[in-house]
């Protein structure tokens, strides 16, 4: 009888045990303030063409261990012929800790179809998409080592080789395309004349891939124009079948809030069903962003048992949404010295990264900086300069013609060689997750075939060594 009551006393102790851990949220471990003036390794040494942009996006390649960070449209908000890339960085982490440090651009690769560059501008005419390309998630395809890229203008995915030529363009379900609903005349550029489908800037933002690598899943930043548009708070993710580059289903997503410019800016695969969510407002610190009330969380999805929307009104059907938990992490909770303990306004990227030798993951969150650059509306550029130290939430900014640091408007007519004025740095943050607490996780893994491939190719690499070496 003892040995029974014993047993079930270490039984409940493990369930409770167990089911803390499934609640824990990740710990927040260090973060990164980088340049906001920095370089890429493209070759161009202007702001226009050169300057490094944050993190639209970051995603961990578990096969090759890289890691990658893709940057969107542009220092120009759609104005400049931008050519649009993506960056591999290296990071040192310790493996004991998930502590980061050392930050450094490895490879860009600039992203083109036939020699010619996709890029940031505006599409023009507005009815075709053309070449114009505003990247906002990218995934690595397990099974064939291509990228996959999601586009707001479209809402697009686009598959490039490891260079960066494009190899093909997914079809976007009808549904989705920015459009007026009488005519059917698209309008990619604006929103002028459209009341159906995407709402400008407010395409495919986050994009994800299962760990088999045969379904892609991109996400709508909000909701359609035609399903409550910046007053609807239910917007759509869009399963692709990567093979045939079709959609074969659509779910729909319920966000915290309308207004506030609320979104959704990564999704991240766990497993075949179940995701992370980064939702954020547009608020904190950011070139043109409203201050207060910074709000950023990540949420856990869970597409068992929803409704497929594809030929559903999200404002008027029935349907079953995807299951969604509470937050699983507030960005916001955690913030930097060197940004004087205020919050960024453009979380973007998340990613699932590499485990550590406790047993933990490691999970990285960036922010877009959007290149510290804005515009006024006639297209003029500015440089914008921050002075963190001011008390929270606030931080008193400087706008310079580009590329200048004299005559300038806003608080000084010229940036203070003090070092007290600084561009706006790209974030990083570093959290583990004890695997409990991440569940069912899944890494993305080539099919068994690619692995005979591989190992086929390798064999044949090492006899040929052996014949060269023999002669």
């Amino acid at each position: 009888m003892l040995n029974i009551s014993l047993r079930a006393v270490s039984a409940a102790v493990l369930l409770a045990s167990a089911t803390l851990a499934a609640h824990a949220a990740p710990s927040f471990v260090n973060g990164l303030a980088l340049d906001g003036a920095a370089l890429d390794l493209s070759g161009g040494s202007s702001v226009n063409n050169g300057r490094l942009g944050y993190f639209s996006d970051i995603y961990y390649d578990t096969k090759r261990n890289e890691w990658w960070g893709l940057s969107d449209r542009g220092p120009g908000g759609g104005t400049l012929n931008y050519n649009t890339r993506v960056q591999r960085f290296t990071l040192d982490v310790d493996f004991n800790t998930g502590a980061i440090s050392n930050f450094k651009i490895a490879e860009t690769v600039v992203f083109q179809s036939a020699g010619q560059g996709l890029n940031g501008l505006a599409p023009k005419p507005k009815n075709q998409l053309g070449l114009a390309f505003d990247p906002e998630g990218v995934v690595i395809n397990p099974r064939t080592g291509t990228f996959l890229v999601s586009d707001e203008y479209g809402p697009s995915v686009r598959e490039f080789s490891r260079s960066g030529e494009l190899i093909r363009t997914f079809n976007t379900p009808a549904n989705l395309v920015p459009r007026n609903a009488a005519t059917g005349v698209a309008n990619y550029a604006d929103d002028t004349g459209n009341n159906a489908g995407k709402r400008t800037n407010r395409g495919f933002e986050g994009l994800a891939i299962s760990p088999d690598g045969k379904y892609a899943y991109a996400m709508l930043q909000s909701a359609m124009l035609d399903e409550g548009g910046g007053n609807g708070s239910v917007n759509r993710i869009v399963k692709f079948d990567t093979a045939t580059g079709e959609a074969v289903a659509q779910y729909a997503y319920q966000m915290k809030r309308s207004g506030q410019g609320q979104g959704i800016s990564a999704l991240v695969a766990i497993n075949d069903h179940e995701f992370y969510v980064l939702e954020r407002n547009n608020r904190g610190i950011g070139v043109g962003a409203e201050l207060a009330t910074a709000d950023k969380e990540v949420y856990r999805i869970d597409l068992t048992g929803a409704t497929d929307v594809s030929g559903l009104n999200l404002s008027t059907g029935s349907y079953t949404k995807v299951s969604k938990s509470g937050q699983i992490l507030d960005l916001d909770a955690n913030t930097l010295a060197a940004l004087g303990g205020k919050s960024p306004e453009k979380w973007e990227g998340l990613a699932i990264g590499p485990k550590l030798a406790n047993g933990n993951y490691l999970i990285l969150a960036g922010t877009d900086n959007d290149y510290s650059v804005t515009q006024n509306a006639s297209g003029e550029q500015f440089d914008v300069y921050f002075r963190f130290s001011d008390a929270n939430p606030y931080a008193t900014s400087i706008q310079c013609p580009l590329g200048t640091v004299i005559g300038c408007t806003g608080a000084a007519s010229s940036v203070p060689q003090d070092g007290s004025y600084r561009l706006l740095p790209g974030v990083l943050h570093a959290y583990t997750i004890s695997e409990a607490e991440l569940g069912n996780y899944t890494a993305p893994v080539p099919e068994p075939s690619s692995w005979a491939l591989m190992a086929g190719g390798l064999l044949a690499l090492g006899g040929l060594a052996r014949r060269r070496s023999q002669k």
